[in-house]
């Protein structure tokens, strides 16, 4: 076998050694990022009020404190001061204690794995044979009870603006007309989101056009940083989109069930990220007209800055690389 067949037959087989080795380690990643989180799934700091007079505010607290590193205590005055602490987002509940007895609020809005992890944990502590009632202080909308809508939306806002920003980048669209093909898909994106679940499954019953924002400028914050990795590293900038943005972004948001029931780096993590912020600014704005909004909307903004900025710069390098020299031509013979 000569050497000139030899080499392409190496090549291929290393080819083949990645391939296998690629696709299991894939398939390892996306089962650590996706399983692993759900498996741990429980309250790490959770925020939580209570209201009442001191001494049985102080019992509620040494029993809530059983539950070790489980649940961060908020104490309120009273019942009104727990309520407007859970529909500005500072709190997912409250334990209210009246001389008719213990009330606890809830924000099924906010979380339903969180409203449900609150009542089994106020049950526990009640005395045999009492019911603690219950108000959903923002109940969850009908058309999504579960928010397993909300939580299903995710992933194709994640895939939506992956797919802006490589086709942006696969078509040949550089600087300003990237951008503006970026953002005008983006902004149909949201509008198509918000018309498909707000006003035909009713999972979203806020502000229509508040909520076509955050999920146009999420769409945006994920297309402009795929685009703006193509135009800087090129093609490899695609998969460390999808990395961050669909590998770990998604699963790492808590929007299945709140950043505060999973692994703390993880819930911590997946808020810095575009999906984890816009899930936050989506539940914000529409079922809690715009309270701590502020946070995830910066987040959305800086990696939309980022993004463009990056997808601007990289084809301004491009156009300033300077040209290869010229082969020399040979002198002609004799």
């Amino acid at each position: 076998m000569s050497a000139t067949t030899t080499a392409p037959a190496l090549g291929a087989g290393r080819r083949t050694i990645a391939v296998m080795v690629l696709i299991p380690t894939v398939v390892a990643l996306a089962l650590w990022a996706f399983a692993w989180p759900a498996a741990r799934t429980a309250p790490r700091d959770l925020p939580i009020g209570v209201a009442g007079p001191a001494t049985a505010v102080t019992a509620v607290e040494r029993e809530l404190g059983r539950h070790e590193g489980a649940f961060e205590v908020h104490r309120y005055e009273d019942a009104a001061a727990a309520r407007a602490a859970i529909a500005d987002r500072d709190v997912y509940g409250a334990v209210v204690v009246t001389p008719g007895g213990t009330e606890l609020l809830t924000a099924s809005a906010a979380s339903p794995v969180a409203a449900g992890l609150l009542r089994e944990a106020v049950a526990a502590q009640a005395p045999e044979g009492t019911t603690v009632p219950v108000t959903d202080v923002v109940a969850a909308p009908a058309g999504d009870p579960r928010g397993a809508v909300l939580a299903s939306s995710l992933l194709p806002l994640a895939l939506a603006g992956a797919a802006a920003g490589v086709v942006t980048t696969l078509l040949g669209l550089r600087g300003t007309r990237a951008v503006a093909t970026l953002v005008g898909a983006s902004v149909l994106a949201g509008l198509v989101g918000t018309a498909l679940a707000d006003s035909w499954l009713g999972a979203l019953t806020g502000d229509w056009w508040a909520e076509a924002g955050v999920l146009s400028l999420t769409v945006l914050a994920i297309g402009s940083t795929f685009a703006g990795l193509a135009a800087l590293i090129g093609k490899p900038g695609f998969g460390l989109g999808a990395l961050l943005m669909i590998l770990i972004g998604n699963p790492f948001s808590g929007v299945a069930s709140a950043p505060e029931l999973l692994p703390t780096a993880v819930g911590s993590l997946g808020q810095l990220l575009p999906p984890g912020a816009g899930g936050s600014a989506l539940r914000s704005v529409s079922f809690f007209d715009g309270a701590a909004v502020g946070g995830p909307l910066l987040v959305l903004a800086v990696w939309a800055a980022a993004g463009l900025t990056a997808t601007l710069l990289g084809a301004r390098g491009r156009r300033t690389e300077p040209a290869a020299a010229p082969l020399p031509v040979p002198a002609p013979v004799g």
